[in-house]
């Protein structure tokens, strides 16, 4: 992949996977789809594979995702989903023709239609959102702890108090400025 894109955020779930190609929504936002080849590259390495993209697909795709961060963080916080939100998320499932498909491993696996479109990928990504938003997955919706972050994410943790999206970014940032803090505190109290 080009260096000049950022590297993708990927999760375990695949709905605010999608989300993370926009991050530090609070903060300077980074967009890690900011082509429609780049959403062509993240689909394939989320088993979604697409034969080509167009501008329009881009723009549909990043309103989905748009939709599942708008539904997932109106869950998390308990408050009414937006009707616009739940409107591209449903629309966005109908389109699409994918079918679950079990792997010789016992895991499912999506399978799209023969001429594969990006439609098609956006359905089981709308789909997934849906089941989360639902509530028919084990876990719970939550937002990342840090300010400039507040990504949806589906904690899936036993205690279910995950406080950050990804530890290897939010997590990782946060706790080295608490201890970049704590020793400013102790140098300047040795003094």
């Amino acid at each position: 992949m080009p260096a000049e894109f950022p590297e993708f955020r990927l999760g375990t779930v695949l709905a605010t996977s999608f989300t993370a190609t926009l991050t530090e929504r609070q903060g300077d936002a980074v967009e890690r789809i900011p082509t429609p080849q780049r959403l062509v590259d993240w689909l394939a390495v989320s088993g979604l594979a697409v034969d080509s993209c167009t501008t329009a697909q881009l723009e549909r795709a990043r309103e989905l995702r748009e939709s599942i961060h708008a539904a997932a963080t109106a869950a998390a916080l308990q408050d009414p989903l937006p009707a616009s939100a739940v409107r591209v998320l449903n629309d966005c499932s109908v389109q699409g023709r994918a079918a679950a498909v079990l792997t010789p491993e016992g895991t499912r696996q999506w399978q799209l239609g023969s001429a594969s479109r990006v439609e098609d990928a956006l359905s089981v990504i709308a789909a997934d959102a849906i089941s989360i938003v639902a509530g028919e997955r084990d876990g719970r919706l939550a937002l990342c702890a840090s300010p400039t972050c507040q990504a949806a994410f589906f904690d899936t943790s036993q205690s279910r108090t995950r406080k950050w999206c990804d530890m290897n970014t939010c997590g990782n940032r946060q706790k080295k400025a608490r201890f970049n803090a704590n020793r400013r505190k102790e140098s300047s109290s040795t003094k």
